[in-house]
């Protein structure tokens, strides 16, 4: 299988391929550079393999939750080349994929729990829990924003770890998740290599869609996007 994923969805610029279970990733921390940067890493990724974009077999980005304008610009790209190239799209939850990078950096054990955190600004927390089946993150309940004194986890899950930059307001939760949870890790952001691994799983799964179905995901219900004219 060959694969495109991009991730812009926090003040990580990112993107990899994913070629026949080969994994190479450009990756820069650059909170205003994402338009700059994601489309040479792209030209430098199919450089790099002496492969052409009419040899990929899918696309993936990372939906959302994240960054609003950082989320429209995957989202953007991930359209105009699956329209280009007539190529279907695996949507990946940004949480699930710094959960995935959480159960190895962190090395969770089959069954533990990763409760997934991202700033939201507006003193709110982009939220979702994970177990780590067989290493792979299965999302428990749903996805959601709420002020972190409201973040709970999901019953079942004897032991946890926090991961993602949210987990700065620690001191806001409830004493009965900050104390379920064993270790953090506020260093983890969403990474293209993650989308990748990911999306890979899921395509075999039959989860890609067709290109005016790539939508972001915001969870806040004020927001939204608009596909691109023409394309409905």
């Amino acid at each position: 299988m060959k694969l495109l994923a991009l991730d812009t969805s926090s003040e990580g610029c990112s993107a990899a391929l994913f070629v026949e279970g080969e994994l190479t990733e450009k990756f820069e921390i650059a909170p205003r550079g994402h338009t700059r940067l994601l489309m040479p890493m792209v030209r430098e990724l199919f450089a790099g393999r002496g492969l052409k974009p009419a040899e990929l077999d899918a696309l993936a980005f990372a939906r959302g939750p994240g960054s609003f304008t950082g989320v429209r610009i995957a989202t953007g790209v991930i359209q105009g080349l699956a329209w280009g190239l007539d190529l279907p799209v695996v949507p990946v939850s940004s949480l699930e994929t710094v959960a995935l990078g959480a159960i190895e950096a962190l090395q969770v054990n089959e069954g533990e729990g990763i409760a997934v955190a991202f700033d939201a600004r507006m003193s709110e927390l982009y939220w979702g829990c994970f177990r780590n089946c067989s290493g792979l993150p299965v999302l428990l309940g749903e996805e959601r924003v709420c002020a972190p004194s409201k973040a709970t986890l999901e019953p079942g899950v004897s032991q946890w770890v926090g991961a993602g930059q949210g987990w700065a307001f620690c001191d806001s939760m409830t004493a009965e998740v900050a104390g379920a949870v064993i270790s953090v890790d506020e260093t983890l952001i969403p990474r293209a290599g993650w989308v990748a691994r990911l999306a890979a799983m899921k395509f075999k799964q039959g989860l890609a869609v067709p290109a005016q179905q790539a939508q972001p995901v915001y969870i806040r219900d004020e927001v939204t996007w608009k596909k691109l004219p023409g394309r409905e």
